[in-house]
């Protein structure tokens, strides 16, 4: 049985637009045109189903592309199904995607806030500090994170839980108010926030996981770092990272404490007149 992916449903979505903007036909339309049955078009379009190299020839030719296009989507399309996959740090489409269709997303971060949840000022000042984004792509990136976030703001927005070492609240991105700032957003616009106090020092040693979980396809366990972005979608990597969050639950403060030990640091910034630098409070 075909099982799909975070990949495949990024690479199907990149074959839907393909159709709509060259063709302007519906997947029915297309359908009738390639003498497939119409869920085959569906299917493939949603990732629900590999396409062979010749459907890849016969869809892409009617949409006009060439052997070149075809050449590279066929290279890509090679590892859609794949239960591992790594993708390079710039790579956002998969990603969003996974954001956008999840129905809860859970996860931990050790030594910086979550990307969903990070004020502008937060992000420019984490891109600044680590030094590995060109300075002309910053004001791109930042933007781009900004419109993923707007999965928080959803009618239907998927339960979010956010656990996050204390350690990440004392690395300084920045001023006081820019830290304030953060804390705040963390405090008022997430769904929970649950916070490995300093006392599990043993949790540091954990990489920062996400779990997604979705209505009708497999969960995916995603990690990323600066080289790379990895998502694992094998049975062993999705209980793995159900271990760490059981875990985590465990020796995390609860909601309110997380709460009331924000709020403890927004109180301790006030009238911190320390210049903008990253170290611990």
């Amino acid at each position: 049985m075909t099982i799909s992916t975070a990949y495949s449903r990024d690479l199907g979505d990149e074959l839907r637009r393909v159709r709509e903007s060259c063709t302007g036909l519906t997947g029915r339309a297309l359908a009738v045109q390639l003498g497939w049955d119409p869920s085959k078009v569906s299917n493939i379009e949603h990732g629900r189903a590999r396409a062979s190299e010749i459907d890849l020839v016969q869809f892409l030719t009617l949409c006009g592309k060439d052997i070149d296009f075809f050449e590279e989507f066929r290279r890509r399309y090679r590892h859609a199904f794949d239960l591992y996959f790594v993708q390079v740090p710039d790579n956002l489409r998969t990603i969003a995607m996974a954001e956008s269709m999840a129905t809860k997303i859970t996860a931990y971060d050790v030594v910086t806030i979550h990307g969903l949840v990070q004020t502008e000022a937060y992000a420019r000042e984490l891109f600044v500090e680590t030094g590995i984004e060109a300075p002309e792509d910053i004001d791109r990136l930042i933007q781009l994170r900004v419109e993923r976030q707007a999965i928080m703001r959803r009618h239907n927005r998927p339960e979010c839980v956010f656990y996050l070492h204390e350690i990440a609240l004392q690395v300084r991105f920045g001023d006081a108010r820019l830290m304030a700032d953060q804390y705040l957003r963390l405090l008022f616009k997430t769904h929970v926030v649950r916070i490995v106090p300093t006392s599990a020092m043993k949790a540091v040693v954990q990489p920062k996981c996400t779990l997604f979980e979705f209505e009708k396809a497999s969960p995916i366990a995603y990690t990323e770092n600066s080289l790379a972005k990895v998502f694992a979608q094998d049975n062993a990597a999705v209980a793995r990272s159900r271990a760490l969050f059981t875990h985590l639950d465990s020796i995390a403060l609860d909601e309110e404490q997380s709460r009331s030990m924000l709020a403890d640091y927004v109180s301790g910034l006030r009238g911190d007149s320390h210049d903008s630098r990253t170290d611990l409070a």
